[in-house]
């Protein structure tokens, strides 16, 4: 299925009014990460032939290059009409050391990633600013007055949070609305779906799946496609050894039940996404036209509630050999109380 003559909804994320195309793009691996970077001439293509396609929602981080993500989105944003184009970006991770992220929410650094991806990204506003991750040893009120203040001055339209607990999320919005989290959320992937998505659902607040291919691996990633010796992926526990070797016959699984909708395993598996509700926006990354084009024809796969089942049921949590690489951060995401000047 190509993207030819598929329109793209668009839906409302969150209840604040931000209006996004139902399929967005995660921009990350054009920079690196699970493949090789691109050349910025072939990063901007892409990211424009997927708004000429319908996809007007991009995701970037500060961290991701560093840096170099946004410059890249933005190289392509002097391209396309900024009012039609919404631009989503994170803060909060310093760097990383021996695997652990290095996290920040004081005001003064929220305050200073924001007027740096402004530069970066080449635009006098950002559409929707996620904390990237939250960092547990500073109130989470303190953090989103900070936001507020941004929100105020017109910096950023709308507030996010990613990876955070639902604890977390309820002080966070009682500071001010949380128009969206972020969360990583796949057939094999499905911890957020007990208290995350009916929290959000109670408080108004959309949901954006980040890694909805199970980072890649429903895309055959190793499977079926060898990937660069550098790739993250060859440090992902679920694409290692004898986890490698369970986790094969689930993508074995999904493809059968694939070909019963004459699609291909990554259409269904998005599919399976874009079918859990109006509130949930999944942001597939490719550094591939012909794959965007591919993730694009989920739309013509249509599921039912008995589909869905037979789906979710053919990947229960106890067949998934490994760990996720970031281990459900946000249960340990709680921030400490703010205390009373």
């Amino acid at each position: 299925m190509a993207a030819q003559n598929i329109e793209i909804p668009r839906v409302k994320l969150g209840s604040q009014g931000l209006e996004v195309s139902k399929l967005g793009f995660g921009c990350m691996g054009l920079t690196g990460i699970y493949n090789a970077p691109v050349p910025d001439e072939v990063g901007v293509s892409i990211i424009k032939d997927a708004f000429s396609n319908g996809i007007t929602f991009f995701d970037t981080s500060d961290v991701y290059g560093p840096h170099t993500n946004e410059v890249l989105l933005g190289k392509a944003l002097k391209e396309l009409p900024r009012e039609k184009v919404q631009v989503a970006t994170k803060f909060g991770i310093v760097k990383f050391e021996a695997g652990n992220a290095i996290i920040k929410g004081t005001p003064e650094y929220v305050r200073s990633c924001c007027e740096s991806s402004l530069r970066r990204l080449g635009v006098e506003y950002i559409d929707l600013y996620y904390q990237h991750r939250v960092d547990t040893t500073v109130p989470i009120e303190v953090t989103m007055g900070e936001l507020k203040k941004l929100v105020e001055e017109g910096k950023i339209k709308y507030i996010g949070l990613s990876e955070a607990s639902p604890d977390t999320i309820r002080r966070a919005h009682a500071i001010h609305p949380i128009t969206a989290v972020q969360f990583e959320w796949s057939i094999w992937t499905r911890y957020i779906e007990e208290e995350i998505v009916p929290l959000c659902r109670e408080l108004g607040i959309g949901i954006v799946s980040y890694c909805p291919l199970g980072r890649g691996f429903f895309g055959g990633k190793t499977v079926i496609e060898t990937v660069p010796a550098e790739s993250a992926l060859s440090k992902d526990l679920r694409f290692k050894g004898e986890n490698f070797e369970k986790n094969k016959n689930i993508y074995f699984k999904i493809e059968r039940l694939a070909q019963k909708h004459a699609c291909t395993v990554s259409q269904i598996a998005l599919a399976w996404i874009l079918h859990q509700g109006d509130d949930v926006v999944p942001i597939p990354g490719t550094t591939k036209t012909k794959n965007m084009n591919t993730n694009i024809g989920s739309f013509k796969v249509k599921l039912n509630e008995d589909d869905l089942k037979e789906i979710s049921d053919a990947v229960p949590d106890s067949e998934v050999a490994g760990d996720r690489t970031i281990h459900c951060s946000w249960k340990f995401a709680n921030t400490p109380p703010r205390t009373k000047n």
